[in-house]
């Protein structure tokens, strides 16, 4: 009984121990397809990848000056995403009212200070914007004494005018204005004329449509603290020929800028509505302001295409 339990015993073992072993001999086998495996399809990636550096197949070589046809396509791509990238701001900066940062301030150096003495002994500042070989456009009331609103007779007269150029006051002298005898109407403008000065002049565009709701920026000696720019929107056109706007009318940014989204002078803020900082009246621009400044060209308003038609 003992002879036979040990003889069973023993097969039983050297069956588990046959079975232990295949099982070791068939991993390894597997492990060894499965490595082969992924050696060829690495092999088949780094044919694939040298392939398409080469372009046909071929080994890639280090020509200088020529590119393949990979590098060619990845070039347009790239030169493809930097125009949609441009494409993408310039909406944006038309969809939003922006304007590039370099053109503003390139606009903002063809503002000066301005600043008018009168015979009591007080001084009025504004602004004034440049238009080239020493003439600069204004709001009259800056410059020429306006009748009061109660009628008086008015005593005061404008003695001297001086405008701020880097740092220094130049001797400034009026060479037109308009036809107003109070202050925001649709002739309070004036031309002063000063010895010639390196400063940018501004394109005028005298066509601009004054859309409801239209971007505009406005550049002036606001607060008499320097040259500040303001940011709003068109509103209404009034009867007397002004356009509200929401932009701020700080005292001394009468006679300063209106421009456009392309940086051209459109208008000159003149006033404020009364006890409201936050609307103020733009004098829109017309030729006849610059009837007596030589550097000024008409705007010329864009003429719709014709459509030629084929003769029958």
């Amino acid at each position: 009984m003992g002879t036979r339990r040990h003889v069973f015993t023993t097969a039983l073992l050297a069956t588990a121990i046959a079975f232990f072993t295949l099982g070791i001999v068939y991993s390894r086998r597997s492990d060894a397809s499965m490595h082969a495996s992924y050696d060829a399809r690495l092999d088949q990636i780094r044919a694939e990848l040298t392939k398409s550096e080469s372009g046909d197949g071929a080994e890639p070589t280090a020509t200088s000056g020529r590119m393949t046809r990979a590098k060619e396509a990845a070039a347009l791509t790239a030169t493809a995403r930097a125009g949609m990238v441009a494409q993408i701001k310039q909406d944006l900066q038309r969809e939003m009212g922006l304007l590039p940062v370099n053109l503003l301030r390139d606009r903002r150096s063809s503002f000066v200070e301005l600043y008018a003495y009168d015979n009591l002994g007080k001084t009025n500042y504004g602004t004034a914007g440049y238009l080239g070989r020493g003439y600069f456009i204004t709001v009259k009331h800056a410059v020429v004494a306006l009748r009061e609103d109660d009628d008086r007779p008015n005593t005061r007269s404008i003695t001297s005018i001086k405008v701020m150029y880097k740092g220094r006051e130049v001797p400034a002298k009026v060479v037109d204005f308009g036809d107003a005898d109070v202050e925001v109407h649709s002739g309070d403008w004036a031309i002063l004329k000063t010895r010639e000065l390196d400063l940018p002049p501004l394109r005028v565009d005298t066509a601009f449509p004054y859309e409801f709701a239209d971007p505009i920026f406005r550049l002036g000696n606001d607060y008499s603290k320097g040259i500040i720019l303001a940011t709003g929107y068109i509103g209404q056109r009034t009867a007397n020929g002004l356009v509200t706007s929401l932009t701020d009318g700080h005292p001394g940014v009468s006679g300063g800028g209106i421009l456009d989204q392309r940086g051209d002078l459109v208008g000159i803020p003149i006033g404020r509505m009364q006890g409201d900082y936050r609307f103020s009246f733009i004098l829109p621009m017309r030729s006849e302001m610059l009837r007596k400044v030589p550097t000024y060209e008409p705007s010329v308003p864009p003429q719709p295409q014709a459509v030629a038609t084929e003769q029958q």
